[in-house]
């Protein structure tokens, strides 16, 4: 039985939100919700936060060349200082931004304005003109070719980089998976990121104090975000990755993030299966940081997406897009469901297996899906749904008895949680009760048979897509932590 969160008259909201969040403190912080007004702060001189963060001119110029060019080997004599310059030139927060113009309904271009007069044009990236892979592999590696040349600043510039994006939390885990390259190169000194949220959940951005929606007074905000990154300390992240493997020759539209893998004559063997294996198995990939689901909530951000791609006229910012989404909701059987007979108004159980690795096991133990559950999110921070905890603050004899811990976003741990239907959603949402509590784990398998479904939804992060399931043969999808942390900067 799940538990129902703490009253107010129980439980401070100091108490509740830190159930999810590390309570680390150095390289990981406490973190607690928080908007843009919620901080002490004391106002900056612009000048002087542009000297915090401004780069050296020619720095600037050498980066965004090496980046055109898409080549950081060779730097242009006349981009280059004559033996190079002292460290003391290197700003105290060297910092770029990246900018999503399509976040935030209509404030991408004025913010991108804004935020070049306080920074510098060259520190301001569109993220249509430049991709943050090209800045990992041009930009940063145009800084560590100076450094190896004798460049103090640029040696500088490139330990104490910081980074800002300007978007929903798919921007930001997009920069986080290029940035993550880095690790995979054995590369040191990894730039840490904070958010300035232009997205609809915007859960990660409120995960590490930075707020969960747009200022409206966003020009000084703009100023004190700035200002706030230069001084925030830096707290870890876990990722996970998701491989999904299909029978060969099924046709799926998987979602910008999920990458496809080389054709196998087997499914890898690292899944271990059990389960009726495909002779041959088409594969993708990828990595996410705060939830993936299957059921009717994919299904409705399904639906959703391809709405708004069709009128795209409806998506006019964050409050509208949740208007739209929860009025769309209400059509597809998630609160209603009309008639039972229908396969796919039933619950996961029918079509689902699950496997998990427990903490420091190597071995794959099947869990019990619940009959009643029609959607199954795997949760990696505390907020889910625009800043919703589903999960909730549980007593330690809850934990002890379900044989959980507390929960953190840093803890090579995942939480599993059932929602029966958009009544039981809503409840939850509300924290009036939790969630159905499944399973804490370090790996988890689904293996999905068809039958009466055709096909199951499934998303990540908010991007949806359509999952097509055979009778005869499972599909598997296997989750596991990426082997390094993500940097994130608290906002707080």
């Amino acid at each position: 039985m799940e538990e129902t969160p703490r009253s107010v008259g129980e439980a401070s909201t100091t108490n509740f939100m830190a159930a999810r969040p590390s309570a680390k403190t150095g390289d990981a912080v406490t973190m607690k919700g928080c908007g843009f007004t919620n901080l002490a702060w004391v106002g900056v001189d612009r000048e002087e936060l542009r000297g915090r963060l401004a780069m050296p001119e020619y720095l600037r110029l050498a980066m965004r060349d090496c980046i055109k060019r898409k080549d950081s080997t060779e730097i242009p004599d006349h981009l280059l200082l004559p033996g190079g310059a002292a460290a003391d030139m290197a700003p105290h927060a060297p910092m770029v931004v990246f900018i999503n113009p399509k976040s935030g309904g209509r404030h991408g271009p004025v913010l991108k304005e804004r935020l070049q007069q306080l920074m510098t044009e060259e520190q301001v990236f569109d993220l249509i003109e430049v991709k943050p892979h090209e800045f990992v592999r041009y930009g940063l590696a145009c800084l560590e070719t100076l450094a190896a040349k004798g460049d103090e600043c640029a040696r500088e510039c490139r330990e104490k980089m910081r980074i800002m994006v300007a978007g929903g939390d798919g921007t930001v885990g997009w920069v986080l998976g290029c940035l993550g390259e880095l690790h995979k190169d054995g590369k040191s000194h990894i730039p840490p990121v904070g958010v300035i949220p232009l997205g609809t959940g915007n859960d990660l951005s409120r995960s590490f104090g930075w707020g969960g929606s747009f200022p409206f007074a966003w020009r000084s905000a703009m100023k004190r975000t700035l200002h706030r990154a230069t001084l925030g300390s830096v707290a870890r992240l876990d990722s996970w990755k998701i491989v999904v493997s299909m029978p060969s020759g099924e046709v799926v539209d998987p979602p910008y993030s999920l990458k496809p893998t080389i054709e196998e004559t087997a499914l890898d063997q690292a899944l271990d299966a059990d389960g009726d294996v495909p002779p041959k198995a088409k594969s993708y990939e990828g990595v996410f940081y705060n939830y993936f689901s299957i059921g009717m909530d994919a299904q409705v951000a399904y639906g959703f997406h391809h709405l708004r791609n069709e009128k795209p006229y409806l998506a006019q910012g964050p409050v509208t897009n949740k208007i739209i989404y929860s009025s769309y909701s209400c059509t597809q059987g998630w609160f209603c469901t009309p008639c039972v007979n229908n396969p796919g108004l039933r619950g996961l159980r029918n079509i689902m297996k699950i496997h998990i690795k427990k903490a420091n096991c190597s071995e794959w133990e099947e869990i019990h899906v619940p009959k009643s559950v029609r959607s199954i999110v795997v949760l990696n921070l505390y907020n889910y749904g625009s800043g919703r905890h589903p999960w909730g603050n549980l007593r330690p004899k809850y934990l002890e008895k379900r044989g959980f811990v507390e929960a953190h976003c840093d803890d090579g741990l995942i939480e599993i949680f059932g929602l029966k239907q958009g009544w039981h959603a809503s409840f939850v949402m509300a924290q009036i009760i939790s969630a159905k509590h499944i399973a804490q784990a370090a790996a988890i398998r689904f293996e999905l048979r068809g039958g009466d479904w055709k096909n199951a939804f499934l998303q990540m992060d908010g991007e949806p897509w359509k999952q097509p399931m055979k009778s005869d043969y499972s599909t598997f999808v296997e989750i596991k932590k990426v082997p390094f942390q993500s940097l994130m900067i608290n906002g707080e």
